[in-house]
């Protein structure tokens, strides 16, 4: 294995987890809610749902991808739990959920 690669992937690991971890231990009932701090926090999770559609859906528009009934479905399932609910976490989850079960029943050779 590369070290240089090594390397990279520690780090990498390792501002993941502060970037997870830190939120949770530091004490925001002083910061202002209009702030720069604030609109960063807000928007790490539509930024991370972002960055997971386009990490899936890019090999399927490159055209390395399988079946795309999957990826339409947790959209589609993704869309409808967020204008039912309006809660990313559930919206996330659904879409996820919806993805792999019809993965799965696509997988299945002979299911279809």
């Amino acid at each position: 294995m590369n070290l240089g690669l090594l390397i990279m992937a520690v780090c990498v690991g390792l501002a993941t987890w502060g970037f997870r971890f830190g939120p949770t231990k530091i004490d925001l009932s002083a910061m202002p809610s209009d702030g720069w701090l604030a609109r960063f926090l807000a928007s790490t999770g539509p930024a991370a749902i972002a960055t997971l559609f386009v990490a899936s859906i890019l090999p399927m528009v490159q055209g390395f991808g399988g079946p795309n009934l999957p990826l339409f479905i947790g959209i589609a399932s993704v869309l409808g739990c967020y204008a039912f609910s309006r809660s990313v976490v559930m919206s996330t989850l659904a879409g996820s959920v919806a993805y792999g079960v019809v993965f799965w029943i696509v997988a299945r050779p002979g299911l279809l």
